[in-house]
């Protein structure tokens, strides 16, 4: 990554807009130029694959490592591009503008992609599209069947289907696609969309010198195209259910440890076929992001797995992931992986040694700088290596002045001095934080958007653990101030961070 270069986490449902989720309208391209004016290189997010109600709605639980996420397309860009006239974005009940309203924006968006499609089968010029369907047909056709599938059979998990569907009989799938071949072509036209609607936005970002740093879940959904079209890269018995599920053990978010619930990775049989998946996977995102911060990258060392029927993750154990050899793989395929690991947590020598040997940064997060022994607690900004990404906190932490109000124990704000080193007060707390974090030698700094606003609680975009309120917090439009801007350009100047 470049040197002394900082940025800002914001998800894109987080953005303002008039159709009650963040996308990839006006303010998303008004928000890039609040990062090069506020001299910053960096604008993070979250993954940006397909989600869903049963899921809580997470970025984390994907049912398609390469569809994006439809809830993302912009009402006003699709009139923009002529899919769609003004008078159809008529909302007869507002939108909340501070809540992400997930059960509200769902339908209303449906009807516009409804009407879109019906418009655009009218078009005699489809050659974009086309050459869209042709280009991304090795994931886009399975994706478009599942999809199609899954509706028609009323929402149904793909091993629940009717067993030739189920178990992707070549004749079964023709027939069926050749009933529901609208429906089919339907679903491709909306990720056309969204893949038109992201590689402008990004095109526009990285003109104006902003980079774009994805995120990839390690794991994908048990209810997703991926489990359904290669069954034995996963994990399964014979019936198609899970054996084993992934998690963690206890750590800082659960006393329990975390039951995700995902399947996990066969990587013997992937070994076999020379990841291609994966491979295919990275290939796919890189022509996405400018940088890949890989979640919970300590499970190619080395996995929690637990047994399916196991109601605690506590009852999982360690299990040798693929080290090494997966990543020669992706080395001899890919001139440059511009990778960040995900390394918190439990990390073992084994964990270091593969970011080591490949050259991947690790994270450092300040809020957990407080505990245990100042002088070898990897998250001091004193012990950074300079190959790292700090943070003030993640999305999965709260914000700095909602962790000092609420979550921050005696000894923590005891240590608060010492770990920084300067006079602060309550109430400029964030600032103090974000000063010390430009400060350090760390080579890349990102400061979620909420810490720079100097939000509470209420600006938590993710509590772990949790399944409810999660994922839904979003930036007021009148939050990127000049004044704003400004500060942040100046911290960033006065640290030697500015992206030039």
């Amino acid at each position: 990554m470049h040197k002394n270069r900082s940025g800002i986490l914001l998800h894109i449902t987080s953005l303002p807009s008039k159709y009650g989720i963040g996308d990839m309208g006006s303010f998303a391209y008004a928000f890039v130029d609040f990062l090069n004016s506020s001299g910053q290189k960096y604008w993070q997010i979250l993954p940006i694959n397909p989600t869903d109600g049963i899921n809580g709605n997470s970025p984390y639980s994907c049912s398609s490592a390469f569809a994006g996420n439809p809830l993302l397309i912009s009402p006003e860009m699709m009139v923009i591009e002529n899919f769609l006239q003004a008078s159809d974005l008529n909302v007869p009940i507002p939108f909340l503008d501070q809540r992400v309203e997930y059960a509200k924006v769902a339908p209303f968006k449906e009807k516009l992609f409804n009407i879109a499609f019906r418009r655009f089968q009218k078009r005699t010029d489809r050659h974009d599209f086309n050459d869209f369907v042709r280009a991304q047909h090795y994931w886009l056709e399975d994706f478009a069947l599942y999809t199609v599938i899954k509706s028609v059979h009323g929402g149904l998990g793909w091993n629940d289907w009717p067993k030739d569907l189920k178990n992707r009989q070549p004749r079964a799938l023709e027939e069926f696609a050749q009933k529901n071949s609208l429906a089919l072509e339907k679903v491709k036209f909306i990720q056309y969309l969204f893949f038109r609607q992201w590689h402008k936005l990004k095109n526009y970002a990285n003109n104006k010198g902003i980079a774009i740093i994805g995120d990839i879940p390690i794991y994908v959904n048990y209810d997703s195209v991926e489990v359904w079209r290669h069954p034995s890269y996963f994990k399964l018995d014979s019936e198609g259910h899970m054996k084993f599920i992934s998690g963690v053990p206890p750590d800082y978010f659960s006393r329990t440890g975390q039951r995700w619930g995902n399947p996990v990775y066969n990587w013997a049989q992937l070994k076999k076929v020379k990841y291609s998946w994966w491979v295919e996977r990275i290939a796919h995102d890189l022509q996405l992001f400018d940088y890949l911060r890989i979640d919970h990258f300590r499970g190619f060392a080395g996995f929690w797995q637990i047994p399916a029927h196991e109601k605690l993750a506590v009852f999982g154990r360690w299990v040798m992931g693929p080290g090494a050899s997966f990543f020669k793989v992706l080395s001899r395929r890919f001139k440059h992986l511009p990778i960040i690991a995900e390394d918190l947590g439990e990390i073992t020598p084994d964990v270091i040694e593969l970011m080591e040997k490949f050259g991947f940064p690790g994270m450092r997060v300040l809020l957990f700088a407080f505990n245990g022994d100042i002088s070898t607690n990897p998250h001091v900004p004193a012990n950074y290596p300079v190959h790292c990404v700090a943070y003030s906190g993640t999305h999965d932490n709260n914000t700095i002045q909602g962790w000092y109000r609420r979550e921050a124990k005696p000894h923590e704000k005891a240590n608060l001095h010492q770990v920084l080193g300067v006079k602060f007060t309550p109430g400029n707390l964030h600032w103090t934080m974000i000063e010390v974090l430009m400060k350090s030698r760390a080579e890349t700094v990102i400061i979620p958007m909420p810490d720079f606003l100097g939000l509470k609680e209420d600006g938590r975009m993710n509590t772990p653990a949790t399944k409810v309120n999660n994922w839904q917090w979003r930036l007021k439009a009148k939050a990127l101030t000049s004044k704003l801007s400004k500060k942040i350009a100046r911290i960033t100047k006065k640290t030697g961070r500015v992206n030039e």
